[in-house]
């Protein structure tokens, strides 16, 4: 069960996730229930596959925003690194990060279960 202690024991910020839902602690689990469904991530990992980096940049820049804004550090820290670095159109093996990226996602999408 998703809950603020599971968060902050996963490496959240909830303090200023829930503070950027207006303080609504319900609204703020309901928003990070949706984040392992996310299909930016599947869509990222392809891109990157194919050397898309225009094409991965856009899937990287919008999961920075939601993890950002949702606080959730562990995730938010590898999409922050990988969408900078695609911004530069740094050509280099994302495989590492991504797996990174997609595992943190798996742990959290345990803890919504």
């Amino acid at each position: 069960m998703l809950t603020i202690a599971a968060l902050q024991e996963f490496g959240a910020n909830t303090s200023e996730g829930v503070e950027r839902c207006f303080g609504n602690e319900e609204f703020y689990l309901k928003l990070v229930r949706t984040v392992p469904a996310e299909e930016k991530f599947d869509l990222l990992a392809g891109a990157l596959q194919k050397g898309d980096l225009d094409e991965a940049f856009e899937h990287a820049h919008a999961l920075k925003g939601v993890l950002t804004n949702l606080s959730l550090s562990p995730l938010a820290e590898p999409a922050v690194e990988i969408t900078e670095l695609l911004r530069a159109r740094k050509q280099l093996d994302y495989s590492q990060l991504v797996g990174q990226l997609l595992e943190k996602r798996d742990e959290l999408k345990t803890l919504c279960e």
